[in-house]
């Protein structure tokens, strides 16, 4: 999002340069990455295994080329132009008003017969190929082209010199005349570094399988010259329609946020039990064993919101949104109408399927787009155990929730812990450094029934009710009781009755 783009620094506070053209490159989020595109008249490098998209975000970058009018070249050094036609036509795309040239090596690679054999190849073909790439610059005179693919170039030599000389003189050609160019290049352990130094910039195209066999796909920008990027790895899906980049949020600037306030969760007594309600623009985490209430108290803080007309969004990572609404329904909660009315967003999320980076982007769409106020995630037990490291886990959670309260958006964050009445009970995460507010939930036994309490343990804008509660669910919603002063060992889950006491007594 414009927001979120790095500004280029300035070499001269007091004599600012004018910012160099930009070249789109088609692709939404990977021009956010860039700052607004790659620079024009320069020739960058797009590298990656076999299938990471390489040939898809070219085609983007001559796409968006046409449609703003310019002459385009595809340079193709293994495919026929009748297989980069359909490979375009998967995505819904057309070539038509790009020119395609495909070098004679194809057919000469493809028919043995057709090849020279009497003088080495470095010394005679490689200079034929590139003659056929400057004279198809000549004729066409493109604006913007592309080389798929540097490595067979690369393969039909044996002496690195005239390999090198001839990209160099490759690159001086499109400099010459104008043309903002990418390579295409297979990457491998050691990369080809005298390409890498002559390009202006090189994109790296990441594709990973894990242990679960899902994809995960991610671009990093490695080099760029002369102008801000965002840095790291950014998400990447492949789809049919294209490619598309999901930069990561990064460390935002300061944005002026809603007025600090407090909004009411609905219920008097949990309001009091928060120290007032639930502070904008604030994390709060809710955590304790299954079924203690968690998702319950989240319902009713939705309920709340959607009374003072602010739009919710929850997303489910353990259940399904047809068995979240009856279990609102159970509680009296009315919000399968606000479901239908679109203030209400509801959505499971499969973290196996759903990069950090794509569900980040979901977030963000809905907080700018549909105005929301108060986002619950729900649980995020499911998302703890399908990411490779909870280190990276707490990184993008941060990320995400520094973006959300700088926005003025509330979020609850809901956390199951292991164990359930024996033994202590730990969640598979301590997040509890991010949140704002920590509301912990309990079950106790007492007189024979299994009971549930709830309690407030950090509240870092103010201060919160030190005591702990009986919380109850019913076809009326939830309720808060008394403080449990007759009982000791409330946390532990099995209580003692102490009686009567006034407060400060052991």
């Amino acid at each position: 999002m414009a927001a979120d783009v790095p500004r280029p620094t300035e070499t001269n506070a007091n004599h600012p340069a004018a910012a160099p053209p930009r070249a789109a490159t088609g692709i939404v989020g990977l021009d956010v990455v860039l700052g607004g595109g790659v620079l024009r008249r320069q020739l960058y490098v797009i590298e990656g295994t076999a299938g990471a998209g390489k040939t898809t975000l070219a085609l983007h970058f001559l796409l968006a080329g046409r449609d703003h009018h310019e002459r385009c070249l595809w340079i193709t050094t293994a495919e026929t132009p009748d297989e980069l036609r359909a490979a375009a036509h998967a995505h819904g795309w057309s070539l038509e008003g790009i020119e395609v040239l495909a070098l004679p090596m194809v057919d000469r690679l493809a028919r043995p017969d057709q090849r020279q054999t009497l003088f080495r190849p470095a010394h005679v073909e490689l200079a034929e190929t590139m003659q056929e790439v400057l004279a198809a610059l000549e004729r066409v005179q493109p604006e913007r082209v592309v080389l798929d693919s540097l490595a067979l170039l690369r393969d039909m030599t044996d002496d690195p010199l005239a390999y090198r000389r001839q990209v160099l003189a490759l690159k001086q050609a499109l400099r010459a005349g104008g043309c903002t160019a990418l390579v295409t290049d297979e990457w491998a352990a050691a990369p080809d570094l005298h390409v890498r130094t002559l390009a202006h910039g090189v994109v790296r195209l990441v594709q990973e399988v894990t242990t679960f066999g899902n994809q995960q796909r991610q671009v990093e920008i490695v080099k760029m010259r002369g102008m801000a990027f965002q840095s790291g790895r950014h998400d990447l899906v492949l789809t049919t329609g294209g490619l598309q980049v999901f930069p990561r949020l990064g460390p935002a600037g300061e944005t002026p946020g809603a007025p600090s306030a407090v909004a009411s969760a609905g219920v008097a007594c949990l309001d009091s039990l928060l120290g007032g309600g639930l502070d904008r623009g604030t994390a709060t985490l809710l955590v304790g064993a299954a079924d203690t209430g968690k998702s319950s108290v989240t319902m009713q803080c939705a309920v709340a919101a959607l009374h003072r007309g602010e739009a919710v969004a929850v997303y489910l990572f353990d259940e399904r949104p047809p068995t979240w609404f009856a279990r609102a329904d159970q509680l009296g909660f009315p919000l399968r109408q606000a479901g239908t009315q679109g203030t209400l967003l509801v959505e499971q999320i499969d973290p196996a399927e759903l990069s950090p980076g794509q569900f980040a982007h979901a977030v963000l769409h809905a907080v700018t787009q549909r105005a929301v106020r108060l986002v619950i995630l729900d649980s995020l037990t499911g998302y703890v155990h399908a990411m490779p490291d909870n280190h990276f886990l707490t990184l993008h959670l941060h990320e995400l929730l520094t973006w959300l309260g700088q926005h003025g958006a509330t979020t609850l964050l809901v956390l199951d812990q292991h164990g359930l009445l024996e033994g202590p009970m730990l969640p598979p995460l301590d997040l509890s450094y991010l949140a704002d507010t920590v509301v912990l939930f309990r079950y106790f036994e007492y007189r024979g029934m299994v009971r549930r309490a709830v309690s407030v343990i950090k509240r870092r804008s103010g201060g919160h009710a030190h005591t702990i509660h009986e919380l109850t669910l019913g076809p009326e919603g939830i309720g808060v009781g008394d403080p449990l002063t007759q009982l000791r060992g409330v946390l532990t889950g099995l209580p003692t009755y102490v009686g009567d006491r006034t407060d400060g007594e052991p």
